[in-house]
């Protein structure tokens, strides 16, 4: 409640892209919110300064900070594949939104699943294995692949790749998929259509040697996340 209240406030002094809470796959009762900061690190430290100072963000955080017991944060760079295949939405404001609205346009769809009520997000994570190579190795066979993926036939209109992120600080040699799906009866269909994209099935196949540990989890915008 108090962050509802308190969410335009968090979008004037944050660049919020995505807020949610999970419905299965992991720990729940767990906010996870994504960012995008296109000036860097000199942005991110200007926007945190700003809400510093802010004597309405203080105000929030004395009453929400005894609702949290743990945060963490991580800080990760968007793959370029994000804006070399134009299948792919990228976090960008205004991006993501415009996107989507093109699918929705271009496909007539105009079900439940294309409205905002029933979508979710998914979050595929892989941790990979250590080494400077690691990482570039991965973003090269997944960049191979996803095309057909993308264009496997029966894949669910409503499905959409937000966005490939690998991290920079935090845990490193982790890589995030995130994925917005009408819901997720649209996952599923998505997910069985890609089983058929042999240049997808190829690249997944040699990418689990890259890996130590994938999860997936399902996850619902709040009402005030820019993306929904």
């Amino acid at each position: 409640r108090l962050t509802t209240q308190s969410s335009e406030l968090r979008k004037t002094l944050t660049p919020l892209r995505l807020f949610t809470l999970p419905e299965t796959g992991g720990g729940l009762n767990v906010a996870t919110h994504f960012y995008y900061f296109g000036g860097g690190f000199e942005e991110r430290n200007g926007r945190r300064k700003g809400m510093g100072q802010s004597d309405e963000w203080k105000e929030y955080l004395k009453f929400a900070r005894p609702c949290m017991k743990s945060q963490k944060s991580t800080i990760f760079v968007e793959a370029p594949l994000v804006k070399e295949i134009e299948d792919v939405c990228g976090l960008a404001p205004g991006l993501a939104e415009a996107h989507l609205e093109r699918i929705f346009n271009s496909t007539g769809d105009n079900s439940d699943d294309a409205t905002n009520s029933d979508c979710i997000y998914e979050i595929r994570r892989y941790q990979l294995k250590l080494g400077y190579d690691t990482v570039p190795n991965f973003l090269s066979l997944y960049k191979a692949g996803l095309p057909s993926k993308l264009s496997a036939p029966g894949t669910d209109p409503t499905t959409a790749l937000i966005t490939l992120l690998y991290s920079e600080v935090g845990q490193l040699n982790e890589v995030i998929e995130l994925w917005r799906h009408g819901s997720t009866g649209a996952m599923e269909r998505s997910r069985v259509a890609s089983r058929s994209a042999q240049e997808w099935r190829s690249s997944i196949a040699q990418i689990a040697d890259l890996a130590t540990v994938f999860t997936s989890s399902i996850h619902k915008p709040m009402s005030f996340s820019p993306l929904k």
